[in-house]
C-alpha cells in the first residue's frame, strides 16, 4: 500500500518478495506499519467518539448501515490492532447516489464508493486523503446473486480518472480487470467457519499500476469479504447471519 502523492500518483511501486509487500498502493496506511510491526511496538491509541447504527437484517452483499469487518494481514499475531472496515450508508460521488465503505486502522484512510443492485455490485470510485479515484463505466466486482458457480468468468475496463481533492486532474488511463471464480470450499479464519466462495482477479491499467497484477479473495453470502485482495482475513464482524441471511 504505497501512497499516492496528493499531487500526482507513483510510478508502479516495486514488488517485494516479502510477504504483505504487494498490497496495494491505493492504502498506504497499511504496509508500512505492517513492515515495521516486527521492529517497533505498536502504537497505543487513545479512545475516540463514535456513533453506531443497529443492524437487524444483512443482505447478500452486506451493505447496510453500521455493518463492521475486523481484518489482520494474514501471519500476523492475533493481538495486533485490526484494519476495520464499516459501511457508511448512502452517500453521492460524482452526481450518483453510491453506497460507501471505509477501511480505517494503523493510520489506513480509504473510502469506496459502491452500488449494488440485481446486476451485482459496481465500484464507481475511491478516495482517500488528497486522491480521488472515479472509474467510469463503473467496475463490476461482483455478478448477480444467483449467477455464482464454479468457472464463472467477466471481464470489463472502466476509465481511471485521478484528481486531488481541489478537483484538478492529476492523471488518467484505462483499467482493464477479469474474475475467475474457482471453488466454493470451507474455510477458517479468526473470524469463524464460512462457506467462500474463491475468487481470482487479475488487472492492468495505464496509470502505473495502482493495483497488483494478480490477486485472490474469498467472499461469503451474507458475511462479506472473509480474504480482502490485499490479504487481510477477516477476524471479527459487528453482526450474525441467521438462516436465511438475515
Amino acid at each position: 500500500m504505497r501512497g499516492l502523492p496528493r499531487s500526482q500518483p507513483n510510478p508502479a511501486p516495486r514488488r517485494s518478495s516479502r510477504p504483505g509487500a504487494w498490497l496495494p498502493a491505493l492504502l498506504p496506511g497499511l504496509l508500512l506499519p505492517v513492515l515495521l510491526g516486527a521492529c517497533a511496538p505498536a502504537a497505543t491509541q487513545a479512545g475516540t467518539v463514535q456513533a453506531s447504527t443497529p443492524v437487524t437484517g444483512v443482505s447478500f452483499y452486506p451493505l447496510e448501515s453500521g455493518l463492521a469487518w475486523s481484518y489482520l494481514l494474514e501471519g500476523e499475531a492475533a493481538g495486533t490492532a485490526p484494519y476495520v472496515l464499516r459501511s457508511l450508508g448512502p452517500t453521492v460521488f460524482a452526481g450518483q447516489k453510491v453506497l460507501s465503505f471505509q477501511l480505517t486502522g494503523r493510520g489506513a484512510d480509504q473510502t469506496w464508493f459502491r452500488t449494488v443492485s440485481a446486476g451485482g455490485v459496481q465500484l464507481l470510485g475511491l478516495r482517500k486523503p488528497g486522491v480521488n479515484i472515479r472509474l467510469d463505466p463503473p467496475w463490476q466486482e461482483s455478478p448477480a446473486e444467483g449467477a455464482w458457480r464454479p468457472g464463472l468468468t467477466w471481464q470489463g475496463q472502466s476509465e481511471i480518472t485521478i484528481s486531488g481533492d481541489d478537483g484538478a486532474v492529476q492523471k488518467k488511463g484505462v483499467l482493464t480487470y477479469s474474475y475467475v471464480v474457482q471453488e466454493r470450499r470451507a474455510v477458517q479464519t479468526p473470524g469463524g467457519k464460512f462457506d467462500v466462495w474463491v475468487v481470482t482477479r487479475q488487472i492492468s491499467d495505464t496509470v502505473g499500476g495502482l493495483f497488483p497484477a494478480t490477486q485472490q479473495l474469498w467472499f461469503a453470502p451474507f458475511v462479506g469479504e472473509v480474504r480482502t485482495p490485499e490479504g487481510l482475513l477477516l477476524t471479527a464482524r459487528n453482526f450474525a447471519t441467521r438462516p436465511g441471511g438475515q
